[in-house]
């Protein structure tokens, strides 16, 4: 029996490229190295086992390949291995989101430059937007080996190497400081930030995210993650966790307020926002905006927010 296609993903961005689900035949037919990890489950339907790390990047490299022309993608073990259309709707909706600050419009090209705040060692963001939209970015980290990889991934894709530089953070409790010097201007921030407060508390996780994808199977729960599932230290927890980083982050952006039309980041957990709202009303942010987002089972936002008039929104030169 021939398996079934996957109906409308309408949680989705509609600009996202698997709304439609994958395309398995098509994926394995740019990398061939996917079909050992593709199976019909009980609904005849093709997938992969999401709880399986070397499947889940051997997916990643197929839609890297398949979507953005990106050749020999790959990240060191231990290291965040993203959801590639969850990453892709937080580019869609940035686009979006500059498009109302002119006239509607979808900012594309060069001079639209982003700040990609703890770009990871799989250098996504930067990847998807340059691809979808064609802007530039400067992505940041703490993490030298992680710079060094990304540093990797451009040198194998020329295309990529007059539009993404890398500038490692040296004073990890500092996000914007020493990365945003006078002469800067930043279209947007984007960021993914550490969501949990402690590594315990993100091993914790880890285990339970892999127990719930295998849940449906017969196998012994899981004690310990599996070493490169899941993401590097300074990639799932810090200090504080989500809501202290995000509101450092807010303190730190009000120090730079014409520098960057919107600053954004992703916060996972809803029963922050309250607080952020404070925190940002306290710096006089001109304009908060919230983007729901959800991805399968998961629902997230992007907290946007520009301390620039809506005239001076509209002076600015994309």
């Amino acid at each position: 029996m021939k398996p079934k296609t996957i109906t409308e993903k309408t949680n989705l961005h509609p600009r996202n490229l698997d709304r439609f689900g994958y395309d398995f035949e098509q994926l394995i037919e740019k990398s061939p190295e996917l079909k050992t990890f593709v199976s019909v489950n009980e609904y005849k339907i093709e997938t992969i086992d999401f709880s399986n790390p070397d499947a889940v990047k051997s997916l990643n490299k197929a839609l890297l390949l398949s979507h953005y022309d990106i050749q020999n993608w790959d990240i060191p073990k231990n290291y965040l291995c993203p959801p590639i259309p969850g990453r892709a709707d937080y580019i869609h909706y940035l686009a979006d989101l500059l498009a109302s600050s002119n006239n509607g419009i979808i900012p594309e090209g060069e001079t639209v430059q982003g700040l990609d705040i703890g770009v990871g060692a799989n250098c996504i963001y930067p990847i998807i937007g340059n691809s979808a939209y064609g802007w530039s970015f400067v992505g940041t980290d703490t993490d030298l080996k992680a710079i060094e990889n990304c540093s990797a991934i451009i040198e194998d894709n020329p295309k990529l190497i007059d539009a993404i530089s890398l500038q490692q953070q040296t004073e990890s409790r500092f996000i914007f400081k020493n990365i945003i010097t006078p002469e800067d201007k930043f279209t947007f921030t984007i960021c993914n930030p550490p969501f949990h407060a402690s590594q315990d508390e993100a091993t914790k996780s880890t285990v339970r995210k892999i127990n719930n994808l295998e849940s449906r199977s017969a196998g012994s729960k899981v004690i310990k993650p599996v070493l490169n599932f899941g993401g590097h230290n300074a990639e799932l927890w810090c200090e504080g966790g989500e809501l202290g980083f995000v509101t450092q982050m807010i303190f730190e952006s009000a120090k730079y307020p014409m520098q960057c039309l919107w600053f954004t980041t992703l916060v996972s957990k809803k029963e922050n926002l309250s607080s952020l709202y404070k925190t940002l009303n306290k710096v006089s942010a001109v304009q908060i905006k919230t983007i729901d987002m959800a991805q399968g089972q998961k629902n997230s936002r992007i907290v946007a927010w520009t301390f620039l008039s809506e005239a001076q929104q509209k002076a600015w030169k994309f």
